[in-house]
């Protein structure tokens, strides 16, 4: 799927080399990584980062991976990410990180509704699930508000930044989505 998506207020397209500088703008902030597996980046693992996400145009033969860029009136907002969990492509995982500057006004749940919608119309997936530490309270709402069940709780199954989090799990079905 290397086109992209318009939502009635965003862009949602395939990386592009000079958006190294626009996600590090986000991606530096130690709050906004506070809950993901890495530390804040700087400008090589901007690039770095970049450069593989190009790449992943698509659930199809030749990637397992669709990895966008969510804007607004031309300025990157977001980044959302959808990989295979397994052979066929039917299950699928999806993850997301938002300037926080944009932050309240629904654009994560409206972008991440769309690729989605995306996953389960276009890619043809079964069931999509979102995994996080327990303590990301933002984005676990954000799966509750796009219908998302919260189907676990994992305590302490994840040793990240010299801590062992909890994680939660929300999954949604393609009959869910259509209900």
């Amino acid at each position: 799927m290397k086109g992209q998506l318009r939502t009635d207020r965003l862009l949602i397209r395939g990386y592009e080399r000079s958006d190294a500088d626009r996600l590090l703008d986000y991606y530096s902030n130690p709050l906004v990584v506070k809950h993901l597996l890495h530390g804040p980046w700087d400008k090589a693992r901007a690039a770095e980062q970049v450069a593989k996400r190009m790449s992943e145009t698509g659930i199809d033969g030749s990637s397992t991976a669709w990895a966008v860029v969510v804007e607004r009136d031309g300025t990157v907002i977001g980044d959302v990410a959808l990989w295979a969990t397994e052979q066929s492509g039917r299950r699928g995982e999806i993850g997301w990180v938002f300037h926080p500057d944009h932050s309240g006004h629904g654009l994560a749940t409206e972008a991440v509704g769309a690729v989605i919608r995306t996953a389960f119309d276009d890619f043809k997936m079964h069931r999509v699930v979102a995994q996080m530490d327990a303590r990301n309270t933002a984005s676990a709402r954000l799966c509750e508000r796009l219908g998302m069940k919260r189907e676990a709780h994992l305590r302490q199954d994840h040793w990240s930044k010299e801590e062992w989090a909890d994680v939660v799990i929300y999954g949604l079905l393609a009959s869910d989505a259509t209900d």
